[in-house]
């Protein structure tokens, strides 16, 4: 990757402190996201009710990058979201990961995404560059779509291992949608700080290189929320 230049007046590393949540279910990474980025009354009213809101968002048993949206709107928290695909994609019908959820939740989607200007809700279609995210963390953390199969981490170990022998014998990754938030970076050693919300309460770290191959891995659209706190 080139390299990395912050704009005047940004630090060369940065931490952004955040409550941890680990995720309860397999599909509710991304609100464990949200949850971490909320401030904490509105987070104290989504966890007390949980079910209700998920079920009057239309999102208990899975959810999208634009459902989280419509849920930090919908507690008033300050968001872009960045897609390179509006709407659901109609390639992945084919896509085993998306193959049980896409009947049930499309016309939802796809709803969203019509109505996002009139609700309120940010979007734009764009590829994002990492530079850009590294340069919004600043103001704030930004949730971002990965393949989980491709994500690792220095101090956990997660999936270190595939990584090495992957550079030495190259095979194919099924996706894995699963939501990360981006809290931090260092400039130095090109390396990002992350929470995952698969995990108990640490701060997980990786190359901003992985970073780039995960949130750019076919099925994540490279959705990110650039959340203002």
């Amino acid at each position: 990757m080139r390299k990395l230049v912050l704009k005047p007046g940004h630090p060369e590393k940065l931490h952004i402190q955040l409550l941890h949540f680990k995720q309860k279910y397999n599909w509710d990474c991304g609100i464990s996201c949200v949850l971490m980025v909320l401030p904490r009354r509105q987070r104290h009213h989504l966890l007390k009710n949980f079910t209700k809101i998920c079920q009057e968002e239309g999102v208990y048993g899975s959810t999208w990058t634009i459902d989280l949206c419509y849920l930090l709107k919908r507690y008033q928290v300050g968001h872009v979201f960045y897609t390179v695909t509006l709407g659901v994609h109609p390639g992945y019908r084919g896509n085993s990961f998306y193959h049980n959820i896409l009947t049930k939740d499309e016309a939802r989607v796809n709803q969203r995404f019509e109505t996002a200007k009139t609700s309120g809700v940010l979007v734009e279609r764009a590829s994002v560059s990492m530079q850009t995210l590294l340069d919004h963390l600043i103001n704030g953390p930004v949730i971002v779509l990965t393949n989980a199969r491709l994500l690792n981490c220095d101090v956990c170990k997660l999936n270190k291992i595939s990584t090495e022998l992957r550079k030495c014998i190259p095979w194919p990754i099924p996706y894995q949608g699963h939501y990360i938030v981006l809290c931090g970076y260092e400039l130095a050693s090109k390396k990002v700080y992350y929470r995952n919300p698969s995990f108990g309460d640490r701060v997980c770290v990786m190359s901003v290189d992985v970073l780039e191959e995960a949130r750019k891995s076919y099925g994540t659209d490279e959705d990110v929320i650039l959340v203002y706190k």
